[in-house]
């Protein structure tokens, strides 16, 4: 493989863990009613685990700058992941999920406009595929009873923080952060708001059984090391095709597995996602797979001097 194309195996190792991640998160809450918050608190401890990896034999970068990156990419991160607890709060999550899933269109701009990054035609209607199918993926028949609380500005806010955290991912290992600096702070800052989620609470809850937090705690670790492909994939692909394909592709494995556990069958909206995902992603890989390929550096073809030297 193209050390251009490195990205792609990571991109693929974050599907495999944010799919199974996704089919098995709400587990703890449907089965013992576990707060939100607390899957917060659980969700920052197991970012320690993947940490522990991705920091050893690695120098931890100490210079401001990369503290600076790495402190937005993870307060970005945690933050918008707190907001999200208040948005469902007070709002429809029918309408909420579908402009949070538009965060990779923020993260495409942003490294268009501030990383100069150029989309092939192909990558482009790929884009636009992956986007749709994000959106027809969060579409469900929810009731017209919307609240008349602060959730679209919330989801927004979400929105906007998710795609900035994938964009200075991005920017900090074009700056020479390495990976496991990053994910840090990422995991710091994760610690650091988890006073917010037990004030939110109102305190933590003791009245629930052990397997609330252990069963939270094994499904949030697959969200942790996700989150840490995430960053190595970003690092080593364009922002503007790693954010929207892996974010597509994700809930494809999350549809497939829980069909597969649950015997749940996919809505329509689903099912168009889904060929909407495969296509849009795969478009967008062949066009980086093809641009590399024309990147390629042609063999000079060995003299008969040259080939006596050797």
């Amino acid at each position: 493989m193209l050390k251009n194309n490195s990205w792609i195996l990571y991109a693929a190792l974050l599907v495999l863990f944010w799919g199974v991640w996704g089919a098995f998160s709400s587990l703890p809450t449907t089965l013992y009613g576990y707060p939100d918050e607390m899957v917060y608190i659980i969700w920052a401890f197991t970012m320690l685990i993947p940490c522990f990896f991705a920091l050893r034999g690695v120098k931890f970068d100490r210079r401001p700058i990369a503290a600076f990156y790495g402190l937005i990419v993870g307060i970005a991160g945690a933050g918008g992941q707190l907001l999200l607890f208040q948005a469902l709060s007070v709002g429809p999550a029918y309408l909420i999920f579908p402009i949070i899933s538009l965060s990779p269109a923020i993260t495409v701009l942003m490294a268009m406009a501030f990383l100069r990054e150029r989309l092939r035609l192909l990558a482009i209607v790929g884009l636009i595929a992956a986007l749709a199918s994000l959106v027809l993926f969060n579409i469900s028949q929810g009731s017209d009873d919307v609240s008349t609380g602060p959730w679209l500005i919330l989801a927004i806010l979400i929105c906007v923080a998710w795609g900035v955290q994938a964009y200075f991912m991005k920017k900090a290992a074009s700056v020479g952060v390495n990976d496991g600096t990053t994910f840090g702070y990422m995991t710091l800052s994760g610690l650091l708001l988890i006073p917010v989620a037990i004030i939110m609470m109102g305190g933590i809850p003791l009245d629930f059984p052990w397997q609330a937090p252990a069963l939270t705690a094994g499904t949030q670790v697959l969200n942790a090391i996700g989150a840490l492909f995430l960053v190595m994939a970003l690092s080593r692909g364009k922002a503007s095709i790693v954010a929207p394909t892996t974010n597509a592709l994700a809930p494809v494995l999350t549809i497939i597995l829980s069909l597969i556990l649950y015997q749940t069958l996919p809505t329509v909206y689903a099912v168009i996602g889904i060929v909407l995902a495969l296509v849009g992603s795969t478009l967008m890989v062949y066009s980086d797979e093809k641009k590399s390929e024309g990147l390629r550096p042609v063999g000079k073809v060995p003299t008969e001097d040259n080939a006596d030297r050797r």
